[in-house]
């Protein structure tokens, strides 16, 4: 059975520029609605906006009987982070940045969670000859590598992103990722993967996952969907589902047996249905991935012609026969 989890914050009112969906959630709200979503055993929390207390998030999580993906840690909410926290040029917001990260492995530590993941959204730039990229880099592989040299035993993973909250991410692309944990030489770091990133940043999200399956470092994901424009964060399959089953066959291919966490936000849409949804297409997915002669489509992928590869999807897959 797959592990699926649920960034706890898409549990409650969310907002974009014009409108708010939903009503607002307290934790013990939230996790309770959760209990009643049928798919999932996991939450992602946000510290330290979300959670901050272990004692009182662990009896909370063991009334409702959930495990914990991830501790998600947010370093770009903060007035001194808006023109970058973990790049600013000045070193005590690059400092406090750094805190942030080392306060949530601890938290995390303490709770009893595998991983804590940080996406960087405000460390990047709009404008030419706004920042010098070399420094900037510079300053990610600083920050990052001591945010890492804390508590080892807690994996670091960075979530990478092209844009939000700023023009243009520094870390925006599964190989920037890498090339980032290489340079900081990070071997207890690893990449978390959002399919809508990946989409909407021009690249292959199953391409992205064998990229980073072949490299020294572990991944974690994120699913959702968008139309290959901005990051909607709409549910799996409704914009692209040839290309979530081709990433979900790499995911089965490489092993994948961490959780499928839904970065999905239900804005419009009844948030217990909006989950279901995810979690009822991705196991669907993965139990057609099952059936099917995986390796007569890997002999056929082997063979490079795409017209018999064609066929087999529409037999096979889309059940066209």
């Amino acid at each position: 059975m797959l592990k699926m989890a649920i960034i706890t914050g898409f549990l409650s009112q969310t907002k974009d520029r014009f409108h708010e969906y939903n009503k607002p959630l307290e934790l013990e709200e939230k996790l309770k609605l959760m209990s009643t979503i049928e798919g999932y055993s996991g939450v992602e929390l946000v510290y330290p906006y979300e959670v901050s207390e272990v004692a009182s998030t662990r009896k909370l999580l063991d009334i409702y009987g959930l495990g914990v993906a991830a501790v998600n840690v947010n370093v770009k909410a903060e007035p001194e982070f808006r023109n970058g926290g973990l790049t600013s040029n000045e070193k005590a917001v690059r400092q406090k940045a750094v805190q942030f990260i080392k306060d949530a492995k601890d938290f995390a530590a303490e709770l009893g969670a595998d991983k804590v993941t940080c996406c960087p959204l405000g460390d990047g730039y709009e404008f030419s000859f706004q920042y010098d990229y070399a420094t900037a880099w510079k300053h990610l592989v600083e920050t990052f590598g001591e945010a890492d040299d804390h508590r080892q035993e807690m994996p670091l993973f960075v979530e990478y992103k092209p844009s939000e909250t700023r023009g243009r991410c520094f870390v925006d692309t599964a190989a920037k990722a890498l090339c980032l944990l290489n340079d900081i030489d990070g071997k207890n770091m690893g990449v978390t993967l959002d399919f809508g990133h990946s989409m909407y940043g021009g690249e292959n999200p199953a391409e992205a996952v064998a990229m980073l399956a072949e490299s020294p470092y572990p991944y974690y994901v994120h699913i959702n969907d968008n139309d290959g424009k901005w990051d909607w964060d709409y549910f799996c399959g409704t914009k692209h589902m040839l290309d979530y089953i081709e990433f979900l066959y790499y995911l089965k291919k490489y092993g994948y047996d961490g959780y499928f966490t839904s970065d999905t936000s239900p804005t419009r849409w009844d948030i217990k249905g909006t989950f279901e949804a995810n979690s009822r297409l991705t196991l669907k997915i993965w139990q057609l991935l099952d059936d099917i002669d995986i390796g007569e489509l890997e002999k056929l992928i082997g063979a490079g012609n795409y017209l018999e590869t064609w066929k087999f999807i529409e037999e096979n897959i889309f059940s066209l026969r």
